[in-house]
């Protein structure tokens, strides 16, 4: 990947306060919060309630983690941050996080949990997707792992609206670096002021 530093990819914030004077030709969505929500709650309930009383920092020993006790106390987020940026063995990433929590959940129920997170709901209606893929060249980019990623590419119709996907987990990258936009911008074959991100 070439190693330069492009000029920021054009808001739609930004798109609204200055009028632009270089043709849109691309739209990169991110994903997360835009297009699907997210809720942790969902994904943290059920490794929740397995966690042992007692397990976790400063944890009594008759009492039981809430969620967000539990995404706190075990720096579920460290690990999570590391698995985003790189290609890494999910077995492995169970292993690791059920070893800390103390629980035992075999893989597939995990991967179950793991995509709860992910609202089957769409935020954004698909004609939306449908309507612009007809005027402009369309990418995702998102930070996210593989359980997500493979999840999403599995399970919502709106992905084949978006023939460039970049994901932090297959470009060894996340935002706010650089190298991840200017991946999504090479795919897509257009000069930054020519893309619009949405996030």
């Amino acid at each position: 990947m070439p190693d330069r530093q492009p000029p920021p990819i054009v808001s739609a914030k930004q798109n609204s306060r200055a009028e632009r004077t270089t043709p849109t030709k691309a739209v990169i969505f991110d994903i997360g919060r835009v297009i699907v929500r997210v809720n942790l709650n969902r994904l943290l309930e059920p490794l929740a309630a397995l966690v042992p009383a007692g397990v976790g920092a400063g944890a009594r020993t008759s009492e039981k983690l809430s969620p967000q006790q539990v995404w706190s106390a075990h720096r579920i987020r460290p690990p999570l941050g590391r698995l985003a940026r790189g290609p890494h063995d999910c077995p492995q990433w169970h292993e690791h996080l059920t070893a800390r929590l103390r629980v035992t959940m075999g893989y597939a129920e995990f991967c179950e949990a793991w995509n709860r997170a992910l609202d089957p709901e769409p935020i954004l209606e698909e004609i939306l997707f449908e309507n612009l893929a007809k005027r402009y060249r369309l990418a995702l980019l998102s930070n996210t792992d593989p359980l997500h990623s493979g999840h999403m590419e599995s399970h919502f119709s709106f992905m084949k609206y978006f023939p460039v996907r970049i994901y932090s987990c297959r470009v060894g990258s996340s935002k706010p670096s650089p190298a991840i936009y200017v991946a999504a911008l090479d795919a897509l074959g257009v000069l930054p002021a020519e893309a619009l991100y949405i996030e």
